[in-house]
């Protein structure tokens, strides 16, 4: 419960609504929200005391464009730290058409829904189960050097979930698409985790791959240290009594033991409050 909370200490009364067309799709902080009214031919207050997209934004490819330029400002006058270059979808909802997209690293900013791809990688030794463990580079801008699962990332525009899972395999592990293709999709978690840049009201899709003793995973561009085997009762130690994982991976673990059994009900007093909040 402890690691769930961890990602659950965002607090909405904190931030003002961030709207499309009457319809809230994120939050912002309120010092954010008065930078951004600065570019009023881009975001303007409405009748929430919130901000808006200007009406005269009326496509996809003109609000995108739009806010873009507005970030690239807001990063050369040192108010958002960092731009990744890898673009995510501003949606509603899952499935959604993308009303605009965004910067990756911007989207804690505008407090908008982030969606991910997380696997976990498993082997089977006879009647004990082992997970690959990867840790993060030392040189990644979030979380470097924690611990993490198999393969993780966000999920760009333009991908599927399942596309960018393959994707992410072949990159963070080294793993055939032909293999990729045998994970199962098994559910997701969601959560809403307060940042030094705003809020991540993110969900994470959960993906199973049972691999054979003999694979070894090898990382290929750069974001993972290395990969640890360990036996399923290593990793419940380390996500329940240390904070050696990168949070949000932390949830998908958990997952995975309530699914798998290592966390049950009659061994675990917290058991329906576990399961309840891995989806908030």
């Amino acid at each position: 419960m402890d690691r769930i909370v961890a990602c659950n200490n965002g607090d909405s009364d904190l931030y003002v609504p961030f709207c499309f067309r009457d319809r809230r799709i994120g939050w912002l902080k309120p010092d954010f929200a008065s930078l951004l009214v600065g570019f009023g031919s881009v975001f303007v207050r409405d009748t929430s005391g919130g901000v808006a997209l200007h009406d005269a934004l009326n496509d996809f490819a003109t609000r995108s464009e739009a806010v873009a330029s507005v970030l690239r400002q807001l990063h050369k006058d040192g108010r958002v730290r960092w731009l990744h270059g890898e673009q995510y979808p501003v949606s509603l909802s899952w499935g959604t058409p993308p009303i605009m997209c965004i910067d990756r690293a911007c989207a804690p900013y505008f407090g908008v829904r982030a969606w991910g791809v997380h696997l976990n990688g498993f082997v089977r030794k006879g009647a004990d189960l082992y997970m690959w463990i990867a840790r993060r580079a030392p040189d990644k801008p979030s979380y470097p050097g924690l611990l993490d699962n198999m393969v993780a990332g966000g999920q760009p525009i333009g991908l599927g979930s399942r596309e960018n899972l393959i994707k992410e395999c072949a990159e963070e592990a080294d793993i055939a698409p032909h293999l990729a293709q045998k994970a199962r999709c098994v559910g997701s978690v969601s959560y809403c985790q307060e940042t030094g840049d705003g809020l991540k009201p993110d969900v994470m899709f959960c993906f199973d791959l049972e691999l054979a003793e003999d694979f070894i995973p090898r990382n290929t561009d750069g974001e993972v240290a290395g990969f640890r085997l360990l036996p399923i009762e290593q990793v419940f130690e380390k996500v329940a009594n240390t904070t050696e994982f990168k949070p949000n991976s932390a949830l998908v673990i958990i997952d995975f033991f309530v699914r798998h059994g290592v966390v049950d009900a009659d061994n675990t007093p917290a058991y329906c409050d576990i399961v309840a909040n891995l989806r908030r």
